[in-house]
């Protein structure tokens, strides 16, 4: 049973559907402001179950809260915690994977369109009183064309249904995905080196982790062609953004699209802040108003099922965890 529950670092109006969730059981709930680890430890202390956004979540917060049970990261990725520090503690490390799929999928596609039509740039002409297209050649056509997929989970398997409706050949790197399941898709498999010097748009849905820090580096990006794209609405810290601003400003490829960036807000002071090339929003892919309360809905529910007596539905440290 979960007695106490603490929002770290509430980025939301309300949390009316976590409550909601909640609402059978006999535990409290709480709604922090937390930036800092430190933040973490002296408004928590009490916690048994955690709903985390951004503060982070290390291995002197699992030390310090005894009573931890779980943890609860409102997304998809969960690299604000420290998993193996939960793990030793006995602490589940639960994400919610499923409430947006469809909202980055599409936005993976708005951004792909966005760059490679070079609509935003096209608007901001017209705006400032220049109506003349030849500014903007040349302007890639789609079908027949080659989209790498970095990563072939469930956002990504949804790019492929868009993509492919624009008859476009789809080739994908995933290593913890079976070979049939690429078939079954009508992806081809491929390496990670396979998209990159072949795809004309690569679009990245990969984790981060130690392993996919920077994993577009600027010897990887150099093995795209001139006239690709890459896009990115996955997380900031797989691109080195130095390396991809270089890449850009030389023309070495032909334009990115990101929605995410290694360090949010993007600060004053950034290497793609104003390349041309580059489009990026504000790490909206995730939202809409339907996916942000199934969002708060899902996470409350994970809790919901402990407190029932049952195991939530999404562990990203099943197996691994001692009994506490």
């Amino acid at each position: 049973m979960i007695r106490t529950v603490y929002v770290t670092d509430a980025t939301y109006a309300h949390h009316d559907h976590e409550r909601a969730a909640l609402a059978d059981y006999d535990c409290t709930f709480t709604v922090r402001q937390c930036k800092t680890a430190a933040d973490v430890i002296a408004q928590c202390a009490d916690a048994e179950a955690l709903l985390n956004q951004y503060a982070p979540l290390t291995r002197e917060v699992f030390a310090a809260l005894p009573n931890l049970k779980m943890v609860v990261r409102y997304g998809v990725g969960y690299d604000s915690v420290d998993v193996a520090a939960a793990t030793e503690h006995g602490v589940m490390v639960v994400n919610v994977p499923d409430y947006g799929v469809q909202e980055v999928a599409d936005h993976t596609l708005a951004m792909l369109l966005g760059i490679v039509r070079k609509i935003p740039q096209t608007v901001a002409s017209v705006n400032s009183g220049v109506w003349n297209d030849n500014l903007f050649h040349p302007i890639l056509g789609l079908a027949d064309k080659t989209v790498g997929l970095l990563g072939f989970g469930n956002i990504a398997r949804e790019v492929n249904k868009r993509v492919q409706a624009f008859n476009m050949r789809v080739l994908a790197y995933d290593p913890f995905v079976a070979a049939d399941v690429f078939g079954h898709h009508q992806v081809t498999q491929g390496s990670w080196q396979d998209v990159l010097s072949q795809s004309d748009i690569v679009c990245i849905h990969l984790p981060l982790n130690a392993d996919t820090k920077h994993f577009i580096n600027a010897e990887r990006l150099a093995l795209m062609k001139p006239t690709s794209y890459l896009v990115n609405t996955a997380r900031g810290g797989i691109v080195d953004a130095q390396a991809l601003a270089d890449a850009l400003t030389a023309h070495r490829i032909a334009g990115a699209a990101l929605d995410v960036l290694e360090h949010e807000p993007m600060p004053a002071v950034h290497p793609l802040r104003g390349v041309d090339n580059c489009i990026i929003t504000c790490h909206i892919a995730w939202y809409s108003e339907a996916s942000l309360i199934r969002l708060q809905h899902y996470a409350g529910i994970e809790i919901a099922r402990v407190c029932a007596g049952g195991q939530p539905k999404h562990v990203v440290n099943a197996g691994q965890l001692r009994a506490k």
